[in-house]
């Protein structure tokens, strides 16, 4: 039985497969033509899987794309067993793609075989390198397995390339990293990640942050408080669970299924 909401990100299908034959940045097609026109950029060479892809029948990518679409419809209906059927559909019609691998990844997250989630987000990784959100898919991996130096490592790179303006993703990252430091022996470190934000920011961090130094201090009512701040002041629980699941997945308190005790540090 899944014992927490995990976080992931998931690689969407579009009907042209934009994530395997996209050749230039998104943030590009959103801008407005330019007043003059400049000089053309060379296009980027395509990867081997994507001409790969390209040269499958047209039919065949429909039922492709098809299958996957399907996949992460029952996915975000957390309906994960029927997720794999059509998953593994569209992987016998074609394997090297990196979306398949990060979904599948994730339904073995969500249940809980994190050697076979972490070789499939890896693989999926060497499909399209430096993904972001796929390397997210890894830091939780390595969060909930506790593998805590490559958890820091793999968050900071993905802190530095979070757009500005998505600051709820933000804030969680930076929190996982402070976990971690405090893992690792780095309390200094973690204690200044504590103060960087006040009760003004628009995120739980500033409340979860305190929680986490009162569960340390083993003063459990005190933690409650600040989570119970935290409650009232975001009030939307979609808000809220992602971080209560990362003091689950870090041992501060127990999961609906009895999961979680608090850890002594």
């Amino acid at each position: 039985m899944i014992s927490i909401r995990m976080s992931f990100f998931i690689m969407k299908a579009t009907p042209l497969f934009s994530l395997l034959l996209l050749v230039t940045p998104l943030a590009a097609q959103n801008k407005p033509a330019p007043a003059e026109k400049k000089p053309e950029e060379p296009k980027q060479e395509l990867q081997a899987n994507q001409k790969a892809f390209l040269n499958l029948p047209q039919e065949t990518r429909k039922d492709f794309i098809k299958n996957l679409e399907e996949a992460n419809r029952l996915f975000q209906e957390k309906r994960i067993f029927e997720t794999l059927e059509f998953l593994d559909k569209a992987y016998r019609i074609f394997s090297d793609s990196p979306e398949i691998l990060n979904l599948r990844g994730s339904c073995y997250v969500e249940m809980r075989a994190f050697d076979k989630a972490l070789a499939d987000f890896t693989k999926a990784l060497s499909f399209s390198k430096g993904n972001p959100s796929i390397e997210f898919n890894i830091g939780e991996v390595y969060f909930v397995t506790k593998e805590w130096q490559k958890c820091s490592d793999i968050f900071e790179k993905v802190f530095k390339s979070i757009p500005k303006e998505n600051m709820a993703l933000s804030r969680l990252v930076e929190f996982k990293i402070l976990l971690s430091k405090k893992k690792l022996g780095k309390a200094a470190e973690a204690k200044a990640m504590a103060e960087k934000y006040d009760f003004l920011d628009d995120s739980p961090y500033y409340y979860y942050a305190q929680a986490a130094i009162a569960y340390d201090d083993k003063d459990l009512i005190k933690a409650e408080q600040w989570l119970a701040r935290a409650g009232r002041i975001f009030r939307d629980p979609n808000v809220l669970a992602p971080w209560q699941d990362t003091l689950i997945e870090y041992g501060y308190i127990k999961s609906f299924y009895g999961e979680g005790d608090v850890e002594s540090e």
